[in-house]
């Protein structure tokens, strides 16, 4: 888009007080970097959901450091305005606050990125902490946190109870309070993501956490239809791209079977 000042951390805080609603998007590649960027999409995450939807893996748990770094740069070569955000992913910030700061700037340094994810709460307090100190803005995510799927029990709504209800509350000021400058709220009801978003000062970005967050963001491989037959209820499918892509393909491969592709309109003189 023309003209459109780049966002940033602040920009984002300001859309908060504004109550202007946040629009983010996963993003894994140049290509999809590019149209994302120039729709006009707020924060591209380039999430480790890449590794199921791009290396095949069962869930985000193998996903290495080194993944997220190559496919950040690639992203990063077809961002412009949206602020880019890339996920730590398991094991690289939890247990050392060092060394969670060191792999955040990695990022930052190699990838271009300009905030990193962690998930959970008061027990990752102090790597936030760190990664902050080092000047590394930190997006926060809690809910279900599918990094945590073994101890959770598989893919569950959290805070259904008023026990869990009230620690995801408690770990969203936590956030807050060790220095993240947004939220993310997966699988939360609707009542709880609200409340939450009415007492944190930073903005929430919800996934299967109802309306009231200050945004949303969607894996975009469900939102084009690209990946999976059984969509988690909150996606909503905007396009079938699996089926149009097949379809390309099929016409192709039958085409190139049949011996009319290349017709004489594709051929060098």
């Amino acid at each position: 888009m023309v003209n459109i000042p780049k966002i940033t951390v602040a920009t984002l805080a300001e859309m908060k007080r504004a109550s202007e609603k946040i629009a983010m998007l996963t993003c894994y590649d140049y290509t999809m970097s590019r149209i994302l960027d120039g729709c006009g999409t707020d924060v591209l995450l380039v999430g480790d959901s890449l590794g199921m939807v791009v290396l095949g893996y069962e869930n985000t748990i193998p996903v290495t450091l080194e993944e997220v770094l190559h496919h950040a740069k690639a992203v990063r070569r077809g961002c412009r305005r949206g602020l880019l955000v890339a996920d730590l992913p398991f094991l690289s910030y939890e247990l050392d606050p060092k060394e969670a700061a060191r792999n955040a700037g990695r990022l930052v340094k190699e990838a271009g990125v300009e905030g990193v994810k962690v998930e959970g709460g008061l027990e990752v307090a102090s790597s936030v902490k760190e990664i902050v100190r080092i000047n590394v803005p930190v997006m926060g995510h809690l809910g279900l946190t599918p990094q945590s799927i073994h101890r959770l029990g598989g893919y569950r709504v959290q805070g259904k109870t008023p026990q869990s209800a009230e620690k995801i509350l408690t770990d969203a000021k936590v956030l807050e309070g060790s220095g993240v400058f947004a939220i993310v709220l997966e699988c939360i009801p609707s009542g709880l993501a609200e409340e939450i978003t009415r007492k944190v000062s930073v903005p929430t970005i919800g996934i299967g956490a109802g309306p009231h967050c200050d945004g949303q963001v969607l894996v975009l491989d469900d939102l084009l239809g690209l990946y999976g037959e059984h969509l988690p209820k909150y996606v909503k499918q905007y396009a079938d791209l699996k089926s149009e892509v097949s379809k390309a393909v099929g016409g192709y491969l039958q085409e190139v079977r049949q011996g009319r592709f290349p017709s004489p309109e594709f051929e060098y003189g």
